[in-house]
């Protein structure tokens, strides 16, 4: 192997089991022969405790910087407290906005569609969405996380899921949306994948509600090829995904952005069982056949699949996962180093019987998406605007009646109070239902035929409503090309 087939990787060994499942990557890796420099960096806990509130120190910034490939165990995140997650904080540095995860069905791993050739994609959209992670507490008991999707984002991870489908011969593509009840976010992934879709027309479109996939993946899963689908969607489908062929022992991913690409497994750090050599490393090392194919090392990548079907198809080295699912003895399962020692023994061997279906061949090209419509420049600036009013979120005890009453006061002459509305429910004018939260959204709009109300007169009525209230967030209420860029409440 000459020097310029030499790659250098990037190495995160991650928390908990990460270390274990990590070395044991690298030594398949290695044992296939495939020349690699690793730089070992760190992310996760260790630099949290430390107190850099990212997770993610700058010398493992300018690592991936320099590599532009990594190969990441699982990191640990504190649930419901403490900073943001670690894997989330990577993949929005380095804009890995596609996370590609495939379900495929394996040899010796027995589940209940065996023989029904499971075999999909899951393509999530990676950086968006509620995982943006912009959160406020409104009130001490009221929280709010915002819902950021984007034409743009959402053009990049579609057009992937389309370029993969293409480079891998699969024929469907399904977008799985929120789009009945979440109209302008999720229905404007709907919309962009509709657009979109035309483009390729060898490749039979498909929209699903996601409650219907999530139905669909349990009652006949085998009818997915590929699913694009946001941020919060694709992190619970895929993992339902990964159930349905053996569980996260055996769940693969890797982040693809435009510079950088990220291989790691889907589960999770499992402290409980970190030091004992035991945990199933399937997930990372068939990361690392992604990462493999990601590198050009297509040889090698097929060399190291066929060990791991090798392996679990002779039920030799059995893991205790593995062992628990067919009633093995799990007392005497084979470690992890066991476990990746028969991977190794295996490295040049074929399955008997290989897994249906395509498997996941190579990575999409990551596209350098082509301005749309809305967001190239001069089309962009062609797009008319009106601005109809504003919403105002306000904190208060006080009765609706005497609430709206004040806000009905406060309007001014360049608006008007509209509506007062609870959690999305319009509350006045009419009947008042629902629980009081102490948080409140009063709808102020110009007058019928009024003009557009100014930015003086918006900051006035702030002014006269903070007077007697506290308010703790302002949204301009705007329309584009005609149509209402805002929702209703329920009820109106």
């Amino acid at each position: 192997m000459t020097a310029a087939q030499r790659h250098r990787v990037t190495v995160i060994p991650g928390d908990g089991v990460g270390p274990e499942v990590t070395r044991s990557a690298v030594r398949v890796i290695e044992a296939a022969g495939v020349a690699v420099d690793w730089e070992e960096a760190e992310a996760g806990a260790e630099v949290f405790r430390r107190g850099d509130s990212s997770g993610v120190p700058s010398e493992t910034r300018d690592s991936i910087e320099r590599t532009r490939v990594v190969l990441k165990g699982p990191l640990e995140t504190p649930i419901g407290f403490g900073e943001k997650s670690a894997n989330v904080t990577l993949r929005k540095l380095f804009e890995t906005y596609a996370n590609v995860r495939p379900a495929r069905e394996l040899p010796g791993v027995p589940t209940r569609y065996a023989g029904e050739g499971v075999d999909m994609v899951i393509v999530r959209e990676n950086v968006e969405d509620l995982y943006a992670g912009i959160e406020h507490m409104q009130t001490p008991d009221v929280g709010q996380c915002l819902k950021i999707i984007s034409r743009k984002g959402s053009e990049k991870v579609i057009r992937y899921a389309f370029e993969l489908a293409r480079r891998e011969g699969r024929t469907k593509v399904t977008c799985a949306t929120k789009a009945n009840i979440m109209k302008l976010t999720e229905g404007l992934f709907k919309r962009v994948f509709e657009e979109m879709a035309p483009e390729y027309p060898e490749i039979e479109p498909e929209h699903l509600i996601i409650d219907n996939v999530a139905h669909q993946f349990a009652k006949a899963p085998a009818q997915f090829d590929i699913v694009v689908t946001t941020n919060l969607n694709g992190d619970i489908i895929s993992d339902l995904a990964s159930g349905l062929v053996g569980g996260l022992g055996f769940a693969a991913s890797g982040n693809y952005g435009a510079e950088v690409a990220i291989f790691e497994a889907v589960h999770g750090s499992a402290p409980k069982y970190a030091g004992r050599d035991v945990i199933n490393p399937t997930a990372l090392i068939l990361s690392a056949v992604m990462m493999l194919r990601h590198l050009g090392e297509h040889a090698a990548a097929d060399t190291v699949e066929n060990a791991v079907f090798v392996t679990l198809e002779s039920g030799a080295a059995v893991t205790q996962d593995l062992a628990r699912q067919t009633g093995g003895d799990i007392e005497h399962a084979a470690s992890t180093t066991g476990y990746t020692d028969a991977v190794i023994a295996n490295l040049g061997r074929r399955p008997a019987n290989p897994p249906r279906g395509r498997g996941h061949v190579r990575p999409a090209q990551s596209p350098t998406p082509r301005p749309a419509w809305s967001y190239a420049a001069d089309a962009y600036g062609r797009i008319s605007r009106r601005l109809v009013g504003v919403d105002v979120m306000i904190e208060s005890d006080l009765s609706v009646a005497v609430l709206a009453a004040d806000l009905e006061a406060a309007a001014g002459p360049a608006l008007r109070l509209e509506t007062v509305t609870s959690r999305g429910t319009k509350i006045w004018p009419g009947e008042v239902v629902g629980d009081s939260v102490r948080w409140y959204t009063g709808r102020f709009v110009a007058p019928d035929g009024g003009a557009e109300p100014s930015e003086g007169e918006i900051l006035a009525l702030l002014g006269r409503i903070g007077a007697r209230h506290r308010w703790t967030q302002v949204e301009r209420l705007q329309a584009f090309d005609g149509q209402d860029g805002f929702t209703k409440a329920a009820g109106e």
